[in-house]
């Protein structure tokens, strides 16, 4: 049965309307970077609880999460009025197996996601393994407006850290961005787009995670499929590893 730690809110950055990052201070707990926890509140209507990635890396102070709001949701809601000194339950432990010890080597790691998927790409942008295991690793980011692209300043921190490793390619569907795609995912990737732009190719000898929506998983994962790579499954290694919440 899961337990619950108490946290205390630090920070609440609006990135816009229906866009947020939430900052908790919690006693310490171990994760893999990908994995997941649940944020609970307590209500006259009894506790609500959903699943969150972490976006901060193993050893860090605080717990991040990035979190879009939901309409008529029964917690991002609630979670975006949150202000510091705030409490916020998390669960216990930490759970998931979208994480990089279960992905194979490769010649490159394709890490595309689509909104608030990115989370748990950055909490793998901060531990050593991922650098050293690949040499060449593309993020991809798709959304829908450029409001939508949080936290390009922490990537373009890595980048200048790790010169030369890091391609992160945003891809911004419903508004023009001046070099930036606006097409979706699977028909960059068709077309040849996208391994263009980001100067790599996507091949059997590719790693790549998948986290997001679950439409541009599903189309995803098929334009790759009928590329010749294959599912990873822990019997049987192959190339695309996939994160689904919802």
């Amino acid at each position: 049965m899961a337990q619950w730690l108490s946290g205390t809110v630090t920070d609440n950055l609006h990135w816009h309307a229906n866009l947020f990052s939430i900052k908790l201070q919690t006693p310490a707990f171990e994760f893999t970077a990908g994995q997941f926890v649940r944020l609970g509140l307590n209500t006259p209507d009894g506790r609500v609880q959903r699943a969150y990635s972490l976006v901060n890396s193993p050893g860090s102070s605080e717990q991040e999460f990035l979190v879009s709001t939901v309409a008529g949701g029964k917690l991002s809601p609630l979670l975006q009025q949150l202000k510091m000194g705030d409490t916020l339950e998390i669960s216990q432990p930490a759970s998931g197996f979208f994480v990089l010890d279960e992905v194979p080597d490769g010649d490159n790691l394709w890490l595309i996601s689509s909104g608030t998927g990115i989370g748990p790409y950055l909490s793998m942008l901060g531990t050593h393994n991922l650098w050293q295991r690949f040499k060449h690793i593309v993020l991809v980011h798709s959304v829908r407006t450029i409001a939508d692209l949080a936290y390009r300043e922490l990537i373009q921190q890595y980048q200048h850290q790790y010169p030369g490793q890091l391609h992160y390619q945003p891809i911004v569907t419903r508004e023009p961005m001046t070099g930036v795609p606006q097409q979706r995912l699977p028909q960059l990737i068709q077309s040849g787009e996208l391994q263009a732009i980001c100067k790599q190719p996507l091949t059997n000898r590719s790693q790549v995670m998948l986290c997001g929506n679950p439409e541009m998983i599903k189309d995803t994962k098929a334009m790759l499929e009928s590329m010749g790579l294959k599912k990873n499954l822990r019997r049987e290694p192959g190339n695309i590893t996939v994160e689904q919440y919802w």
